[in-house]
């Protein structure tokens, strides 16, 4: 009874099927994780590409915006010249701004789609799991705390009296109401074993 606050079983297949549990949670979550990153490093390719966009464009618009300014030099035509490679410049400065608004979305539309991908099948098998593993530690807390006063323990029996099967009770005592009646200890105790042991706490009966 001092495993309360461990939240395991101590009941041997109990354990076991808890630990089951936990690996297969374990790697489920981890499978659909894997997948989550897969498919944000498939969209972040697509980032990739903006970015590329992004730098290959504005540096070609600082090339023709310097190749505007030295045709400017140019006498008597250096403004026809120089205006058909500024438009071109800023031409070059839109796609740039195109690439960088193609790798600021799909940078954040990756992790988006990742948890959408991998966030509903883990808390589909997460959650229940959680829930149960919750109210099985709540009640071994419970249970483990009133064995330890004699109010608590004949409570547990009586709880056994109440939930557990005939055949069980039979094991205890033959006439196990009659002695939980008569505050027989031994049956008591064996009685509360019975509710101790199916909350999965294992205990030697007195």
């Amino acid at each position: 009874m001092r495993s309360r606050f461990v939240p395991y079983a101590r009941t041997p297949w109990r354990l076991l099927a808890q630990l089951f549990s936990d690996v297969v949670v374990i790697v489920w979550s981890a499978a659909w994780v894997l997948v989550g990153i897969a498919v944000q490093a498939a969209v972040s390719s697509i980032a990739d590409v903006g970015r590329r966009v992004h730098t290959g464009a504005t540096g070609v618009s600082e090339s023709l915006s310097d190749a505007g300014d030295s045709t400017d030099r140019v006498p008597w035509i250096g403004d026809s010249l120089a205006r058909p490679l500024r438009a071109a410049s800023e031409a070059a400065l839109d796609i740039a701004a195109a690439g960088h608004n193609l790798d600021t979305t799909a940078s954040w539309l990756a992790w988006v789609l990742a948890a959408a991908v991998a966030a509903p099948p883990i808390l589909f098998v997460a959650m229940p799991w959680l829930v149960l593993r919750g109210r099985f530690a709540r009640r071994k807390w419970v249970t483990v705390g009133l064995a330890r006063t004699p109010a608590g323990e004949q409570l547990l029996a009586l709880r056994a009296l109440t939930n557990r099967p005939l055949a069980k009770l039979v094991t205890v005592h033959d006439d196990p109401v009659g002695a939980w009646r008569r505050h027989d200890p031994d049956a008591i105790a064996g009685l509360a074993a019975l509710e101790l042991r199916a909350a999965g706490v294992a205990v030697s009966r007195r």
